[in-house]
This record gives structure tokens, sequence and C-alpha cells, in this order.
């Protein structure tokens, strides 16, 4: 007689647990990945214009996308990001829930098309970031108006690519000096990761749709 082997089925907490500890152990990967979306190995270890303000960050991200444009193409559309400019190409009502008042451009604007160091580059109507440095064609590079050691900055940078494209690389680099910032460090980053995410595959449709 043939006996039958029952097989107990997983209770809901042994299932809670196992989920939990799945997502524990995937925490790295996301983190990693979020981190570092879009970018190789040269990006990831390359010195950026803009690392220099921040040199001890408590929190580095590099992320990047070609577009298949060259740089002379890429910046017109770079350049004018910003609220009350040409926005960030993102995600504009979820931004818009935050009261931005964000309106991301479908073409490039004459008026736009110029920042120097000190002028102000707007993520919300009262929150701005400072240029630091704008090289036409290359990069810009933002930063928090905290005077010192600035508690974040904020590289655009445009890399020639193979056969006429572009590397746009964006990199982040937070400070932490106090344990509220610390605190809220990562679930930053991470929001960041989606909204860069976006921006730059907006700003690569843009690009790509005109050139």
């Amino acid at each position: 007689m043939r006996r039958t082997v029952r097989i107990p089925l997983p209770t809901a907490r042994e299932i809670a647990l196992a989920a939990a500890l799945a997502a524990a152990a995937a925490l790295p990967v996301v983190r990693t990945w979020h981190l570092q979306w879009g970018a190789d190995e040269d990006e990831l270890a390359a010195t950026l214009p803009g690392d220099a303000l921040q040199p001890a960050p408590a929190l580095v991200a590099t992320r990047a996308v070609t577009v298949r444009a060259t740089p002379e193409r890429v910046w017109p559309w770079l350049v004018q990001i910003g609220q009350g400019r040409g926005g960030f190409y993102s995600y504009d009502a979820l931004e818009n829930a935050f009261g931005c008042r964000i309106v991301s451009a479908g073409r490039v604007v004459a008026r736009w098309q110029h920042l120097a160091p000190g002028d102000e580059v707007r993520l919300h109507p009262r929150v701005a970031l400072r240029v630091v440095e704008a090289e036409p064609g290359r990069w810009i590079v933002l930063r928090s108006p905290d005077e010192g050691a600035p508690a974040f900055t904020w590289s655009f940078v445009l890399r020639p690519g193979r056969d006429r494209t572009t590397r746009v690389v964006v990199r982040e680099r937070y400070a932490a000096p106090t344990p509220f910032v610390r605190a809220v460090l990562e679930p930053t980053a991470a929001a960041s990761a989606v909204m860069t995410r976006g921006m730059l595959r907006g700003l690569r449709r843009r690009v790509e749709e005109t050139a």
C-alpha cells in the first residue's frame, strides 16, 4: 500500500517572515541599482566636476543615460532645467503634488539658454540651488545654498560617446552633518532615483525627437 506523504503548507506567519527576509536580502541590490542606474564602471569611478565641493560625502549617487545626439544638441535642453524655466522633464504631476508648480518644456526656449555661477536653479518656488559652474556644452554644477561645505551637490556632465552619441552623467553628493540628515539620507536618495531616472529619460526623448 502506498503511503501518502502530506507536506504541511506554510502558515501565514511563515510566509510573512520569508517575504521579509527576501526583501531584506534584496535591499543592498536595490540600493546599488538605484544609486548607480545606467552608469558604467568608468563613470562610477570618474572624478567629475563638482566632486571637490564635497570631498567626503556620506552618500554618492551616479546615474547616466545615452542620448543619440551630440553634446551640442543635448546642451540647450539641459541648460534650461529648473522650476520657472524648462522644468525637469520628469513627473510633473508628482512634483506639482508638492507645490513645485513645474511645467516641463517641449521645446528649447531662447531666454533660458544662459546659466552662470551665482544664478539660481529652483526645485520649488521656495527652494533653489546655486550654480557653481556652467561650462557650455559640457557640464553644470549646482549646490545647496549653504556657505562653506555644501550639504548637497548636483552635477550634470555631457560626455561624448560613440557614433555621435552623448553620455549624460548625473552625480549627487550628500553630506550628513547631523543625525537628522543621516536619517533622511537614504529615503531622499531613493526618491531622487525615481525622479532622476524620469528626468534622464524625458531629456533623452526630447533631444532625440528634435535632433
